[in-house]
C-alpha cells in the first residue's frame, strides 16, 4: 500500500482552545461535496465573527476527545455539534441551533413545530442513511476501513491508501 495525498479543497483552520468565541463546533464531512458546500455557505453567514467552529471530521488529524468525545464513525452516521458548554447534539437540532447562532433561525424554525417537524426529521434520517451513497462514495464501513488503513500506514492529512 501507498500513501497518495489529496488536496483538500476545503482547507479548514479550526478555533484553538483557547478562542472560546465560537457557540457551536460544527462537525461536518469535508470529503461529502453537499457538506462542504453548506459549510461554505455557512462561513460566509458567519462573516469572521467565529461564532461557529467548523471541525472537519474527515481530517486525520479529527481528534474525537477534542470534540466531546464524538468519534468518526458516530459523525459520519449523523451530523454532529458540541456546543460551547459541551454539550453533544445532533440530527437537525444541529441546523436549527447553527443558524440560530447565526442569526438565521427563522430558517430552520418551522422544523421545530408539531406536525413539520417530525416529517423533517424522518426526511434527514434517510438522507443520513443514504447520503454517501447519493453523493457518490462507499458505504460506511469501507470508509471505515480504509481511514483506518490510512492511520495505520502513518499517512497524514486525508491521504489515500491504495492497494497494489
Amino acid at each position: 500500500m501507498t500513501c497518495l495525498p489529496v488536496q483538500d479543497p476545503c482547507q479548514t483552520t479550526e478555533s484553538t482552545p483557547s478562542d472560546q468565541r465560537w457557540k457551536i463546533n460544527l462537525l461536518y464531512d469535508g470529503d461529502c461535496p453537499l457538506c462542504v458546500r453548506e459549510v461554505n455557505f455557512l462561513r460566509r453567514q458567519d462573516r469572521g465573527r467565529g461564532l461557529v467552529k467548523f471541525t472537519n471530521i474527515a481530517d486525520t488529524a479529527y481528534a474525537p476527545e477534542a470534540n466531546a468525545g464524538v468519534d468518526y464513525a458516530t459523525a459520519m452516521g449523523r451530523i454532529h455539534a458540541v456546543r460551547a458548554d459541551g454539550t453533544v447534539i445532533n440530527n437537525l437540532e444541529v441546523f436549527r441551533q447553527v443558524y440560530q447562532v447565526l442569526g438565521l433561525g427563522w430558517v430552520y424554525a418551522p422544523t421545530g413545530w408539531p406536525v413539520i417537524g417530525p416529517l423533517v426529521d424522518g426526511l434527514y434520517g434517510l438522507w443520513a442513511r443514504w447520503r454517501l451513497a447519493l453523493t457518490g462514495r462507499p458505504p460506511l464501513q469501507i470508509l471505515l476501513a480504509q481511514r483506518e488503513a490510512r492511520l495505520a500506514q502513518g499517512c497524514d492529512d486525508r491521504c489515500q491508501v491504495n492497494s497494489p
